[in-house]
């Protein structure tokens, strides 16, 4: 009888230290796997951890990330992997999509006339190109970044992919390329979808993407462009950069902010990506969900100017 108690706490103790090691490896799985996802823009992180994370104390922004615009390195972020609207800031991705699928810049395209029902009941930001006009790849580009224009987008996606929904799917093959992991495109101008979010340490990764190429970060750091002469706009008309027209004087301590480019939709707020060179360094800054809307003050750029002024004030 001893002899048969004996074996049955042996067996309870085998079970029990079984059960225990099992538990011990779950928990070192799910830990590596944490540490993976929480690898942020590039190198091993911490969540919202970072040595410039001070500078994104009390912004009127729910979610911002500061990271190097030349590495990646993530140097700071608050609420930087919460979920968000991207609104406009998705043009980004649909700048970068066109760039690579497009034959070049210098290359026309008649604007088809079937997505400007939409975009019109939709309020969607409109660049001024109407109709049946003949276009040049880099007034769409430019029309897309500066003043947000939507129809510019539905016309790279119609020529690219053959609709917005295809079109979509190539952004999301791109972001799962540069790794930005809760990341889900719906649409290639930002108006709103609960399906379609990011977070600002993804929209961090891509503008660090983005601006590798020369073309993009040519229009996305420019205040206007003019557009040709055309039928419909004999003389050209001009286009301004959404972000410069709410920030009259761009420097900051020790730099100036270079580009942008803003986003509004009443469920995203006030967003931007901006890239700004502060001591001979650049620093890109995504930061989403401000209070306000385009008649208010902006308090999204108003952001960008306090971090990168704190960057500035504080060198080192």
């Amino acid at each position: 009888m001893d002899r048969r108690k004996k074996k049955l706490q042996r067996r309870r103790r085998n079970r029990l230290a079984f059960i225990l090691l099992a538990l011990m490896l779950i928990f070192i799985w799910l830990g590596a796997r944490n540490y993976m996802n929480m690898e942020g823009l590039g190198f091993p992180g911490s969540g919202d951890g970072g040595r410039l994370s001070a500078c994104l104390e009390d912004l009127h922004s729910t979610s911002a990330a500061l990271v190097d615009a030349g590495t990646g390195e993530k140097l700071g972020a608050s609420g930087g992997s919460r979920r968000i609207y991207p609104a406009s800031m998705t043009k980004i991705m649909t700048a970068v999509v066109a760039l690579e699928h497009i034959s070049g810049l210098d290359e026309t395209i008649t604007m088809p006339g079937d997505f400007y029902g939409q975009l019109y009941e939709e309020n969607a930001s409109m660049a001024g190109f109407e109709p049946g006009e003949e276009v040049y790849y880099r007034e769409l580009l430019y029309g897309a970044l500066l003043p947000s224009g939507a129809e510019c987008c539905m016309a790279f996606a119609e020529k690219i992919a053959g609709s917005e929904s295809a079109f979509a799917e190539m952004m999301n093959e791109k972001a799962q390329e540069l790794g930005m992991r809760d990341t889900h495109f719906t649409n290639c101008t930002g108006l709103h979808d609960r399906r379609h979010y990011s977070t600002a340490e993804d929209m961090a990764r891509l503008v660090v993407y983005a601006l590798k190429n020369d073309a993009f970060r040519q229009a996305f750091t420019s205040r206007s462009c003019t557009m040709a002469s055309t039928a419909f706009h004999p003389g050209g008309f001009t286009v301004t950069s959404t972000l410069f027209a709410s920030l009259s004087d761009p420097s900051v301590p020790g730099g100036e902010i270079l580009g942008g480019k803003t986003g509004y939709t009443e469920e995203a707020g006030l967003c931007l990506a901006s890239l700004a060179v502060v001591n001979g360094k650049e620093y890109v800054l995504v930061t989403a969900g401000a209070p306000g809307d385009h008649q208010s003050e902006p308090y999204h750029v108003l952001d960008a100017v306090k971090v990168y002024g704190r960057i500035g004030e504080n060198p080192g």
